[in-house]
């Protein structure tokens, strides 16, 4: 075992003695946890991922440009031990509208999503994770939540303000909807309807008018019982009178109850010690609230008062007393007031204290508790550990029979990031836990410098960035620049995601974390006093001691992807293994490709190492060793991961364009120009009578608008059989489809309908390879409600099949004996950042230049010297212009630099 990493100096106060060194012995509790952790880390290294993207948020039309940073373990070294990443783009319902899979090389990749006409506005959000993520679970992916505004064929803009009350002892919500248009003119006098969905249930429907400043007011009760998760209310607003504007707006909270919890210092309260008690007040929107009040004791004796100094939280500190029960009388933003009771003190137990206001040191106190301190043998010693990331960086243990201790420790001993100190019994049962936040001066340093301050419109910029380490020493790096028009997309700078706020807070601590960056974009006495109070109020989460000092983690279920595979099993028609089986894996796709390979003693067989595209179809064939042909192949498919609620709910927004109103025009006027000069084609949006069914409740389905989302819904139990072929089975029994030459098309004309197997596009000739056995479902897709998240390509309508099998976001079918075909999901071909060069005949195409991102770069490396160089054309917009770059070097050290220049 090593333990080069292993940290001691424990000062035992009552004994007046120092330890200076560590050396387990056998038995020994603390050799015991380190054993435990080491094991944990080394079997479990904690993969994150972080991506930088080009803006906060976006309008319909924009692409997402991002870069990812995937790291392994404490000291964030890029990971070796992933190859392939997903990236996920999901809507404010939880719905998956895009998804792709990334090669990783070194721990980096990069790609884009296409924000199409055809999606709404709203909230959305990006996903990224990896298949060895999978076994930590969904909170510790990146989960990044942003705005999308439509300024292109959105001609109604929304503001809307909750109040909050009680109807019969029921939550009741009133909203006040303002409607106007672009430029900010009201619609009056127009009629509304309006649904109220709470959760996947609608609550109320109804019709009201707005009033002469646009303004329409809904209230509802709710009567779901259980806690409130989601809810929208969709109103449509007739703005003329052939035109129908639908419009999706929020519900974040159906009260106005703050939620107001006590921390005490390392978990426990006990009389006699001097205790610092940290809370936190949150309002039903998940967002933090100020408070204040004052603590008495059972005698209503003032104690102390307290009041939150940062986004609802603070800190207060008293000596509880023997015999005596305390009350928080707290008194809310809005004047209202309410008494709660604080965590019981005990006689029993600890007290863990930690001073981390010292710039080079920490202090940290252990006090026991009265009947602690009388019961106390010669023999008892308890152990304390400090660990980062499931590296161990500091343990000690106290002397036998020692009472009172108190440690100075060095921060340099440990990384950037939260550090988790826990106090053990001589049994190893953690007693305590205290967070810390460690802020060394170890992040790279970064200088970027440009020829001038102010440019013309136009014009081209050199960016030159130099990047070094603490010590001043040139570093080789990896980095990705973003420029875009600050004027046009301000930003909130506390409020940002960044490589530091995520690495070394977000991705490690329960819940959500508001305006993470807010302690890292000038840092200052105050922003750490605040971060400390937020260590004291959120748990760290990677592991939970009990479990692994017992052994008791599960399984690894989720191996890590190094590149692309194919697996699966041969076996014969009565399900035996077949040894030494031959499996042939061909395509056509581009050019042709064969390789084989032949199973083990179980019939496994696995084809590794591929490098294939989206959508290529395979076929496998499977022989005994001695050619026979009559056999069973089956392929291993990963489970769906679903998209899940959205654990940082409290980042939505309800009023999407507030604030917006620069940013829209542009967006609007720069797609309109797109358009016109035909760089982008919009999508054809058909006005057409819908009739909506009751939503049937389709399992495993890969449909973008959510399962079940459709026009119409067959399944296979429907399905007649002995139809020698599945086009036999369907014809007449898809409303408005028909098929010609075994294609399907609507009725109302275009092109072939979309085919979709599992996830999958396909060519219309695969239907016919289906048994109708084989079917789950099959979702129909006609109106343009449904088809416009397919693009063009689902113009002419979309058939999405659902099999047996379907799974694993991939589709596999039975040819014959021995051979199927097979459509895995394959790596996305990242797109390259369009920038026109100016200073080249035939670039000045477009009348007006109007991009918000000026500039993306993903792929930016220093050299020896530790220089990078870029350069770009700045757009038509005047104002200010915003440069970020981030990366990381060899080491794992962190870089973030902004600035700013002029264009006029």
């Amino acid at each position: 075992m090593n333990y080069r990493k292993i940290f001691t100096g424990l000062l035992l106060m009552g004994m007046v003695a120092v330890l200076s060194g560590f050396t387990p012995i056998d038995g020994d509790p603390v050799d015991k946890i380190i054993e435990q952790i080491s094991k944990w880390f080394w079997d479990n290294p904690a993969e994150k991922v972080y991506l930088q993207t080009d803006k906060p948020y976006y309008a319909i039309g924009d692409d997402i440009w991002f870069k990812a940073y995937i790291t392994l373990g404490s000291d964030h070294r890029l990971s070796t031990l992933s190859g392939v990443l997903n990236v996920e783009l999901i809507d404010d319902k939880d719905s998956v509208k895009q998804s792709i899979k990334l090669p990783v090389v070194n721990g980096l990749t990069w790609g884009d999503f296409v924000l199409s006409d055809s999606l709404k506005e709203g909230n959305y959000r990006i996903r990224a994770y990896t298949n060895w993520m999978r076994n930590a679970g969904a909170e510790y992916y990146y989960d990044k939540t942003f705005s999308v505004v439509n300024a292109v064929k959105n001609n109604v803009f929304t503001k809307t303000a909750y109040t909050f009350g009680t109807q019969n002892n029921q939550q009741k919500v009133n909203a006040l909807i303002n409607y106007t248009d672009i430029n900010g003119m009201p619609y009056a006098a127009k009629p509304v309807s309006y649904e109220v969905e709470i959760g996947p249930k609608t609550i109320l429907k109804g019709r009201g008018v707005t009033d002469v400043k646009g303004d329409l007011t809904i209230a509802f009760v709710n009567t779901q019982s259980g806690p409130f998760k989601s809810g929208r209310i969709i109103t449509n607003i007739k703005t003329s009178e052939k035109k129908i504007e639908t419009k999706y707006v929020t519900i974040k909270a159906v009260s106005d109850k703050v939620d107001v919890q006590f921390f005490p210092e390392g978990g426990n309260l006990v009389n006699g010690n001097y205790s610092k008690i940290a809370f936190k007040a949150v309002g039903a929107d998940g967002q933090g609230t100020e408070i204040k009040g004052t603590v008495t004791d059972n005698q209503n004796n003032q104690v102390c008062t307290f009041s939150s100094t940062h986004l609802g939280m603070g800190i207060f500190s008293f000596i509880p007393e023997n015999g005596k029960s305390y009350k928080a009388k707290i008194t809310y933003a809005d004047g209202s007031q309410n008494i709660v009771d604080l965590p019981a003190a005990s006689d029993a137990g600890y007290s863990l204290s930690v001073g981390n206001s010292g710039k080079d040191s920490i202090l940290i106190k252990i006090n026991p508790g009265r009947i602690v301190l009388n019961n106390i043998d010669e023999t008892q010693i308890l152990g304390l550990i400090g660990q980062s990331g499931g590296t161990i960086y500091y343990a000690a243990k106290t002397k036998p029979g020692s009472k009172f201790f108190i440690t100075k420790v060095a921060k340099s001993k440990f990384p950037s990031g939260i550090v988790q100190f826990t106090l053990f019994s001589a049994t190893a049962e953690p007693l305590n836990e205290r967070l810390v936040f460690i802020q060394n001066d170890e992040g790279l340093k970064m200088d970027i410098s440009t020829e001038k301050q102010t440019y013309a419109r136009r014009e081209k910029v050199k960016i030159d960035f130099w990047v070094k380490d603490k010590n001043g020493v040139p570093e080789i790096g990896s980095f990705s620049a973003a420029v875009t028009d600050e004027t046009k997309v301000p930003v909130d700078e506390a409020s940002e995601t960044t490589i530091f706020s995520h690495f070394l807070l977000s991705s490690d601590i329960k819940g959500f974390v508001e305006k993470p960056n807010y302690y890292f974009v000038a840092p200052n006495q105050k922003t750490e006093a605040d971060l400390d109070v937020l260590m004291l109020t959120q748990g760290y989460h990677r592991f939970e001691w009990k479990k692994l000092l017992n052994d008791s983690y599960p399984a690894i279920e989720y191996p890590a992807e190094k590149t692309l595979e194919i697996s699966g099993h041969l076996k014969t028609p009565w399900g035996k293994p077949v040894v030494n089986g031959k499996v042939m894996l061909m395509t056509t796709s581009g050019q042709i490709f064969l390789i084989d390979t032949v199973t083990d003693n179980n019939g496994l067989f696995c084809f590794r190492n591929l490098l294939f595209k989206d959508s290529v179809k395979f076929v496998i064939q499977g022989r005994t060793a001695k050619d026979r042909k009559n056999l069973l192949i089956t392929l291993d498919n990963l489970p769906v991961e679903y998209a899940g609620i959205n654990k940082n709910s409290a980042e939505l927004q309800v009023n999407i364009n507030e604030g917006q109103a620069s940013f829209l025009q542009n967006s609007k006027m720069y797609y309109d120009g797109l358009v016109k000069y035909g760089v982008i084609k919009p999508t054809i949006m058909l006005n057409e009578v819908v009739i909506k069914a009751k939503k049937a409740t389709v399992e495993q389905s890969e449909n973008l608008n959510g399962p079940g989302n459709a026009d119409q819904v067959i399944f296979g139990s429907d399905l007649m059989a002995g139809c020698a072929r599945l086009t036999d089975c369907l014809q007449g029994r898809l409303f408005g489809v028909i098929f010609r030459n075994d294609t399907a098309y609507l009725i109302r004309g275009g092109g072939p309908m979309l085919i979709v197997i599992d996830g999958s596009y396909a060519d219309a000739g695969f239907l016919n390879d289906l048994n109708g056995s084989d079917i789950q479902s099959i979702e129909i897709l006609k109106n343009i409600e449904y088809t416009s998240i397919y693009g063009s390509r689902g113009s002419g309508g979309v058939l999405i099949v659902t099999t047996k099998r379907g799974t694993g976001g991939a589709f596999y079918k039975r040819d014959a004996p021995g051979i199927i075909t097979y459509m895995p999901k394959g790596y996305y071909k990242a797109r390259t950042f369009y920038s026109p060069q100016y200073d080249v005949a035939g670039t000045n195409a477009m009348a007006t230049d109007l991009r918000s991102t000026v500039f993306w770069k993903p792929n930016l490396v220093t050299d020896d010297d530790g220089k990078a160089s870029f350069s770009y054309f700045n757009t038509d917009n005047k104002g200010s212009y915003r440069v970020v770059i981030e990366g990381i070097d060899a080491n794992g050290n962190l870089g973030r630099k902004v600035f700013h220049y002029k264009v006029e």
